[in-house]
């Protein structure tokens, strides 16, 4: 079972420069093509100062936190389960965001492989104000140790 301690644990905020091309770049992986996330002349004429970033874009962000750190565990034992966000307003080009991590819960869930760690992670992102511009959860399995036969 994961640490129950661990819940808690948060890095300090990490800065994240939001730049017209990585938003660009986020958007055509996700191959989203709304002229918002390109044309800036578009983003204006639509109500927006500039391009603005897609929905998930946050899960491009970079935070302090070292998770290995946060719970215990091996980076390779983690398994992205979901991801949410809630936005107090959207994110854009030429932003600067900082992004603090938190171990907001652990707890153990029964599947069909039997028991299973589940810890949930917090991120949020604030502006050089200090507003909040976004939360995210992240819901993560952590995959128990292989016994050596």
């Amino acid at each position: 079972m994961l640490d129950k301690n661990a819940i808690g644990r948060a890095s300090p905020p990490f800065l994240n420069e939001v730049e017209k091309g990585a938003i660009r770049r986020f958007a055509e992986s996700l191959g989203d093509y709304n002229p918002i996330y390109y044309d800036e002349e578009y983003a204006r004429a639509s109500g927006y100062p500039t391009v603005v970033a897609p929905p998930t874009f946050p899960a491009s962000f970079s935070s302090a936190a070292d998770l290995r750190e946060l719970l215990g565990v091996g980076i390779k034992s983690l398994l992205h389960a979901e991801q949410s966000f809630e936005y107090e307003r959207p994110i854009f080009a030429g932003d600067r965001i900082f992004v603090a991590t938190r171990v907001a819960d652990v707890l153990e869930r029964t599947g069909p492989a039997g028991k299973m760690d589940v810890a949930v992670i917090e991120d949020e992102g604030r502006d050089e104000e200090g507003n909040l511009v976004f939360r995210a959860r992240r819901t993560l399995i952590v995959r128990a140790a292989k016994e050596n036969p």
